[in-house]
């Protein structure tokens, strides 16, 4: 019905085969999903526009729909649509707005995030967490908010869902860093991407929990005690088994070579010979290599 609620007559009613019915009585039971018409007329599209003609709306709509933009030119009577045809050529700015509606409802993950890009929003998302202003909040809500700051030019470029995959979203997120104040400047020393540890190998941080975690083989580990720190806050250290996987995990090395390692070692030295496992690890050399390669 013009007022947007669905109605239907009984079954066998001559009035199924009319285009149009003007009702006189209807009533909807609770929990009825519809309408039921108990009194109307078969009337044509003329005498329903006439009769209704103060709820005519006419106009060009864009909107973020079934996950894209939907453009189109739109003549309705209340919630009855009467033509409705594809827009060719919407305005740009109707255009803007549908997408960020869709960025919205579906959120940023719609635009191209690689992997690289995945981690500068965790490091800034950390950054601002521990240190505030004026490293920017990088959460859905404010990044929204900020659209006009970070996704331009390329979100008034964009037309459709497809052209918003294609925006970088790395290189745009770049433009929220800090430049005036000059902190930009130290992303790499506050929240680095990758930590140098004791073995010399540099191994990627993953900012993605509470707190950095650096996952790294326990022997390239050895000799150090202070516990690495980032931007203030203790590293976990996941540390690894010759193989990968994961053998402790600890935010304080000193107390673990003094009082887990000797478990650890006695767990996989029998299964990993090739490898050093030394009586005191703080004092050791560390390693990539196996004994025979040493």
């Amino acid at each position: 019905m013009a007022s947007g609620t669905g109605a239907e007559v009984a079954e066998g009613s001559g009035l199924r085969a009319a285009a149009w019915l003007a009702v006189a009585v209807a009533d909807r039971p609770a929990h009825a999903a519809r309408a039921r018409v108990r009194l109307a007329a078969g009337c044509d599209e003329d005498v329903a526009r006439l009769a209704a003609g103060h709820l005519r709306v006419a106009g060009d709509e864009v909107r973020w729909e079934d996950g894209d933009v939907v453009a189109r030119s739109v003549e309705r009577l209340g919630a009855i649509d009467l033509v409705v045809r594809p827009l060719a050529d919407p305005g740009p700015g109707l255009v803007r707005e549908a997408l960020l509606d869709g960025l919205r409802r579906e959120g940023p993950e719609l635009l191209g995030w690689s992997r690289e890009a995945r981690h500068l929003r965790e490091r800034l998302a950390f950054l601002h967490r521990v240190l505030g202003d004026p490293w920017p909040d990088v959460s859905d809500a404010a990044l929204l908010d900020r659209s006009g700051e970070w996704l331009e030019p390329e979100l008034s470029r964009a037309r459709r869902r497809a052209d918003l995959a294609r925006i970088a979203a790395g290189e745009a997120l770049a433009r929220l860093l800090p430049w005036a104040t000059g902190e930009a400047t130290r992303l790499a020393e506050l929240a680095p991407e990758r930590l140098e540890v004791p073995s010399g190998s540099r191994i990627r941080l993953d900012y993605a929990g509470e707190q950095p975690v650096l996952a790294v083989k326990l022997q390239e580990m050895f000799g150090l005690t202070e516990t690495p720190r980032v931007a203030g806050v203790p590293v976990l250290v996941h540390l690894l088994s010759p193989a990968g996987r994961p053998a402790a995990v600890t935010a304080d090395l000193a107390s673990f070579w003094r009082d887990g390692y000797r478990a650890v070692r006695a767990e996989l030295r029998g299964r990993y010979p090739k490898h050093p496992w030394p009586e005191d690890a703080s004092a050791a050399e560390p390693t990539r290599r196996t004994n025979s390669r040493r």
